[in-house]
């Protein structure tokens, strides 16, 4: 590879590349309503949209480093590139909404492999002194995706129609295309892979596929009260244990397993599942209580998060800069990374009910710089001892446990908010009754404003107490989202202590670079 210009090209490539599977994560959850009223949708249809892109990414995830190996890693990332774009197209033209679900799961397959094979591509290609710059802009586009996916997925919404949500696929997925037959080169390094174990596919299909789909419908079915989920649980246990069983018993496994008995991967394998929470759980979120409980609208939304991705993608540069240097311990920088997500989760966890667009403009700058600083030295110790023909697989299993840990993430947070908000509403409704001073007076002058207004007695206490009830309900989903901002904030807590699991002698990461763990 030319260590001049070409380089950088590549990182433009597979930043390119990432940014279309990680936007399209979270782009299309602002365009459902309005799917769902020009397909003629239910709310439980259209939110296959999003789930049965999410299943068939988690298993293509999985598999990414053994497609990579099997199929040439330009050649099955040029066909993922190409594969993406194509379902684009036909989600942007479907007519009804199981149509759209079907190139949703196509496109799925296609976005899978792109951002395993990316980071695989920029780690196996770069030297030294430049592996930690190359990490941070590809980082940018790993960390920024999902963020910016609502942004604009709000203005889209705002302005044109659901279907250029994915129209606006095309252009960068033909660039992408061409720019990866250009510039990616295969490794030299080859790494053997066996025939297609159809067996260990159906089980990852069962096993991943399956809890994907649980953890997305979950909170809708009623969970365990749902024939359905106990089925699909049941699906998935068999599917992942067998999975398991069988990669650990074949010479050539379609996911190298075996990479997690070095310490240093599990554990840092381990904290992307935490990472992969809070991201997207906090993504999730902070759109749906600023428009239900806030009044924000689409647009107001996404340009709330855009501050803090922009400080992302600052400081993602910056910290590569210091990693090369070799100042401290990458363990410091996650460290610190960590404890300013808890500090913004925490500030947030005080928010009221009166609170506008100014009050989440420096928690989510803190999110920002926290997030910056914790997942270019995350992904440099986790895969610091695997050799770089280990690379694509340990890339894969970690990317699938970020992309699982969103996804629990979401669905521990839609289920906590539905049955916290239920816990506060009644205590605060204890509150109203004839036995308390301050709720007869409010009752009382409620009833007043509306009995000035020309309504009768009957009609103005009704009001009064529909008034009464209003405030009650809204108060309790504050408090039950600031609880719920404290509880993601506590997982990043827990992990500071952790991060001591890394420390060890100096290592030897990704492309030779060495860093001191102590």
């Amino acid at each position: 590879m030319n260590l001049g210009f070409d380089k950088w090209i590549v990182v433009l490539t597979v930043t390119t590349a990432a940014l279309l599977q990680t936007i399209d994560s979270s782009i299309v959850n602002v365009t459902l309503n309005q799917m769902m009223g020009n397909l003629g949708a239910s709310l439980g249809d259209i939110s296959w949209v999003v789930t049965g892109y999410a299943a068939a990414s988690a298993v293509m995830i999985t598999m990414s480093g053994w497609l990579s190996a099997k199929l040439g890693r330009r050649n099955y990332f040029a066909a993922s590139i190409i594969l993406f774009t194509i379902a684009s197209i036909f989600c942007g033209t479907s007519t009804n909404v199981w149509e759209l679900v079907f190139f949703r799961v196509v496109q799925g397959i296609g976005g899978g492999g792109l951002l395993t094979t990316a980071q695989s591509i920029l780690i196996q290609t770069f030297p030294k002194e430049d592996l930690g710059i190359a990490n941070a802009i590809f980082g940018m586009g790993v960390i920024i995706g999902p963020s910016i996916g609502p942004t604009l997925g709000g203005y889209i919404t705002d302005n044109l129609s659901w279907n250029w949500v994915f129209y606006i696929n095309i252009p960068f997925g033909i660039v992408a295309t061409a720019m990866t037959y250009l510039f990616i080169k295969e490794p030299d390094e080859k790494v053997e892979a066996g025939k297609m174990d159809w067996l260990a596919l159906i089980l990852l299909t069962m096993g991943i596929g399956g809890l994907q789909i649980i953890l997305e419908k979950g909170e809708e079915k009623d969970w365990f009260d749902s024939g359905f989920i106990i089925g699909m649980s049941l699906a998935a246990a068999v599917g992942l244990i067998g999975f398991l069983w069988r990669e650990l018993t074949v010479k050539l496994p379609i996911l190298d397993l075996s990479l997690m008995r070095q310490r240093r991967f599990a554990v840092g394998t381990l904290f992307n599942f935490i990472l992969g929470f809070g991201l997207f759980a906090s993504v999730f979120i902070i759109p749906v209580f600023c428009q239900t409980i806030l009044g924000f609208t689409a647009s107001q939304t996404g340009l709330l998060l855009m501050p803090g991705s922009i400080v992302t993608g600052l400081m993602m540069p910056v910290v590569g800069g210091l990693m090369r240097k070799n100042f401290i311990s990458p363990i410091w920088y996650a460290a610190i990374g960590f404890l300013l997500f808890f500090g913004f989760t925490y500030d947030l966890s005080t928010i009221g009910p009166d609170a506008g667009p100014d009050y989440f403009f420096w928690p989510l700058i803190i999110r920002g710089i926290g997030m910056g600083m914790i997942f270019i030295p995350l992904t440099t110790i986790t895969l610091a001892d695997l050799k770089n023909i280990e690379i694509p697989q340990g890339s894969a299993l970690t990317n699938m446990v970020r992309q699982l840990g969103g996804t629990f993430g979401t669905a521990i947070m839609t289920t906590y908010i539905s049955t916290r908000s239920i816990m506060h509403l009644s205590r605060l409704s204890d509150n109203v009754s004839i036995y308390n001073g301050q709720a007869v007076e409010r009752i009382r002058q409620f009833t007043n404003l509306f009995l000035s207004k020309g309504d009768a007695l009957a009609v103005a206490t009704r009001k009064a107490y529909g008034l009464i009830q209003g405030g009650i309900v809204k108060q309790a989903m504050v408090m039950t989202y600031a609880d719920s901002f404290l509880i993601i904030g506590v997982f990043f807590l827990i992990c500071v202590p952790l991060l001591l699991l890394f420390v060890g002698k100096k290592i030897q990461a990704p492309a030779h670079v060495e860093m001191n763990l102590d």
